[in-house]
């Protein structure tokens, strides 16, 4: 029997400092013991070792299987000499015969240390997936610990993350020990250097602040529908209230615009435009193409979500947006392919697009045929 000093205070320390289970540090110890004494050894015998966490001590047993006659007295022991240790033992089955390791030596000290440590970073790393696996999509204060190059290193509290270039909004500075908000995107653990993603460039991170800064959203009763984004320039999100007494778009805006300008603070001045979702296509596209004042808006092909946008001719570049922003924004907000026309233009291709419309209606009635058939 080996007894270790401070055993139970040290593994309490590792369990409070790095979140590593006592149990499981006490199993890394058995393994790791058994392991360095098998590898000194080298009798190919099959070392078992068991660690009493009640007086520290550490007890070695090689592993036998009961036999009639013994070829290797490392591994096998006779039945006679086995009832002595389990009166219940029977041939085949396997019994725990003690006895004292040798001096293991600097060699086997290294190697029982390595794979504790082994064990330990293991064990810790779980535990970091774990805390952090549920808090995927969600906002986390992280503090920037270092620069490196254009990415920044972000301290998490147990861990860190890198948060990268394409992650950062256009033209934003982070200084070291700058207390800073990112949404953690995905907790993967075979990802050996970053298992932790982080963003403040992603959609969701706008949905979450959209969440902390409104109440009535954690509460269910305005509910975030769509968000699309182009980081640092402009943002558009729809929503649509529950609640037919309290208006989806002025909740968010809250008083003054006191909500909404939070929310564009932390973005780095990002534009944002909150506007009311529809179940009819038809409305929404019209309210995602906001500020442009929108004529009509017709569905040209419903199956493959294509509509053609309608507008004044003063209307079509505001529609469009600098640089196709607000256009390109509408899509990835609504899932609709949209052609914007102004009015003039759309008097001139009423054929093309009427032709289109009824095509769109044929397939639409041709597969309602076939539901039918089905049925």
């Amino acid at each position: 029997m080996i007894l270790i000093d401070n055993l139970d205070q040290v593994a309490n320390q590792i369990e409070s400092e790095r979140g590593v289970e006592k149990g499981l540090l006490y199993a890394a110890i058995e393994l790791s013991l058994a392991s360095a004494c098998r590898k000194h050894l080298k009798d190919g015998s099959q070392i078992k070792c068991v660690l009493s966490n009640t007086n520290a001590s550490v007890e070695f047993y090689r592993v036998k299987e009961v036999v009639d006659e013994v070829i290797s007295p490392f591994t096998e022991i006779i039945l006679k000499d086995a009832k002595k240790i389990d009166k219940k033992t029977a041939l085949g089955e396997e019994v725990l015969v003690a006895f004292e390791p040798p001096d293991f030596g600097r060699i086997a000290a290294t190697v029982a240390k390595q794979i504790i440590t082994q064990k330990i970073r293991e064990a810790e790393k779980n535990s970091i997936y774990d805390e952090f696996k549920v808090k995927e999509n969600t906002l986390i204060n992280g503090t920037v610990q270092q620069v490196e190059g254009d990415d920044y290193l972000i301290n998490l509290g147990r861990t860190e993350a890198i948060l990268r270039r394409r992650d950062q909004i256009p033209g934003e500075r982070f200084e070291p020990n700058e207390v800073i908000r990112v949404l953690i995107v995905n907790v993967d653990k075979e990802n050996r250097r970053n298992m932790i993603s982080i963003s403040r460039t992603h959609k969701g991170m706008l949905k979450a602040l959209f969440e902390v800064e409104i109440p009535e959203i954690n509460d269910g009763i305005i509910e975030v529908v769509s968000v699309s984004r182009e980081p640092g320039v402009r943002a558009k999100v729809a929503v649509k209230t529950n609640n037919p007494s309290i208006g989806a778009v002025g909740t968010c805006v809250g008083q003054m615009g006191g909500r909404i300008q939070a929310i564009i603070k932390e973005l780095s001045t990002e534009k944002i435009d909150v506007l009311e979702w529809d179940e009819d296509p038809k409305v929404f596209i019209a309210n995602a193409l906001k500020p442009a004042i929108v004529q009509s808006v017709v569905i040209t092909n419903k199956e493959e979500r294509e509509a053609t946008v309608v507008v004044a001719s003063d209307q079509l570049s505001l529609a469009i947006g600098k640089r196709g922003v607000n256009i390109r924004l509408s899509v990835s907000l609504t899932g609709w392919r949209l052609n914007v026309i102004s009015e003039a233009d759309f008097d001139k291709d009423k054929k093309s697009i009427a032709e289109k419309i009824k095509e769109s209606m044929a397939n639409d009635d041709e597969e309602k045929d076939s539901k039918d058939k089905e049925d």
